[in-house]
């Protein structure tokens, strides 16, 4: 506790885990939508919002969405995703990585993390795939289940990146697709590069709780032009354009993110590295705080990284585990907005007989670490 008040100060009266920061141009620009009488779908902000972030992640293409659950569940079923598939997720990920998979009609299936990321640990999906997928007619079956794996959904867990790279080969090796869930991976550079491109398609969130919000919001983000353009139109209720008729030629979705919350995103979007610096400075604040405590660790960026340490995390040693939830009461009570990891899909109750790997390390990680409180405005000189 005393570490976490050397970096924060005291609760008055509490701290919350992450609270969004406004400080630029977000009332501004949300009030012009207001006046402009614009605040819905397709308004200045949409296009605005839409550009920048192609911009910040070198992608030709960025379409908004009402959430990040409608992004990855439009990406799954754009990429070929269907009915009694299987998709390839991690366990130790919120849970609308795997409900997406859900809405698609698909099958989640459970893969393990490693401790250095976070994320999905592609050595031991390698071995995993190399025990029960094979190549019927160039299709990729679980030989267990007989359903074709049908994609492989990586996820940049508290804000840092997967192994991207070592995914990618498992990827190709399989011939399985690549959708990115990168919702919580904005201004985390991999090798100096912004992560969150390298999926087919490429999901993002804008909650509450993001380093960037729009109060509700996602987006997609793609390289394939012409395949941006059918993920744009389906999104948009599969409306074809006209001045007035309504015609639609496919069975669409309402995805497209309101006007009054891009602007909200723009303005959030104007001040991204001021934000992400402010979150790394909160980050080696706390690193060096932790630094001299026993029976536990601050978690670090993995190598070659810059990470936006979207939730700062301590990691207890395996012989302290048994005391998580009291710290975690502890510190709540105390004024500490602080949090375990989500709990690994395999222990939801819609999850549990999910098809699935040895997932011993999720369990670990979620037995261990705990997030302390996060928001950009902690990192800020005072």
């Amino acid at each position: 506790m005393e570490a976490i008040r050397s970096v924060t100060g005291d609760p008055e009266p509490f701290i919350p885990l992450h609270a969004p920061l406004f400080v630029g141009n977000e009332a501004t620009y949300a009030a012009q939508t207001i006046a402009d009488n614009w605040v819905s779908t397709n308004g200045e902000f949409n296009a605005k919002f839409e550009t920048r972030l192609a911009e910040i992640f070198g992608v030709s293409d960025v379409i908004a969405t009402m959430n990040g659950t409608s992004a990855l569940h439009l990406s799954l079923l754009m990429v070929g995703v269907r009915p009694g598939d299987e998709v390839l997720i991690p366990a130790l990920t919120f849970v609308a990585t795997a409900n997406a998979v859900s809405h698609a009609g698909a099958i989640p299936h459970l893969c393990d993390a490693e401790w250095t990321t976070l994320g999905m640990d592609p050595a031991k999906l390698r071995r995993h795939l190399a025990d029960i997928a094979e190549d019927r007619n160039g299709v990729t079956v679980n030989r267990q289940t007989g359903r074709r794996l049908a994609a492989i959904v990586p996820v940049h867990i508290l804000g840092h990146s997967a192994d991207i790279e070592g995914l990618l080969e498992v990827a190709s090796e399989f011939g399985i697709v690549m959708v990115e869930d990168a919702a919580e991976g904005l201004g985390t550079l991999r090798n100096g590069v912004q992560i969150g491109s390298d999926g087919v398609l490429n999901a993002l969130s804008f909650n509450g709780n993001k380093i960037v919000t729009t109060g509700g919001g996602g987006a997609i983000m793609t390289n394939d032009v012409e395949l941006a353009g059918h993920v744009r139109h389906v999104a948009t209720t599969a409306k074809k354009p006209h001045p007035w008729e309504y015609d639609h030629d496919a069975v669409g979705y309402n995805y497209r993110m309101p006007n009054l919350n891009a602007a909200l995103g723009m303005g959030q979007l104007e001040n991204l590295d001021m934000l992400v610096t402010a979150k790394r400075t909160l980050a080696a604040r706390y690193a060096k705080a932790f630094a001299g405590v026993n029976g536990l660790r601050f978690f670090e960026e993995p190598p070659n990284q810059t990470s936006n340490y979207w939730l700062n995390g301590i990691v207890l040693d395996e012989e302290h585990s048994s005391a998580r939830e009291d710290i975690i009461v502890a510190l709540n009570d105390a004024g500490y907005g602080v949090r375990p990891l989500w709990r690994p899909m395999n222990e939801l109750p819609m999850y549990v007989a999910a098809p699935q790997m040895d997932l011993s390390v999720a369990t670990d990680a979620r037995a261990r670490i705990i997030n302390i409180p996060s928001g950009s405005g902690l990192g800020l000189d005072s």
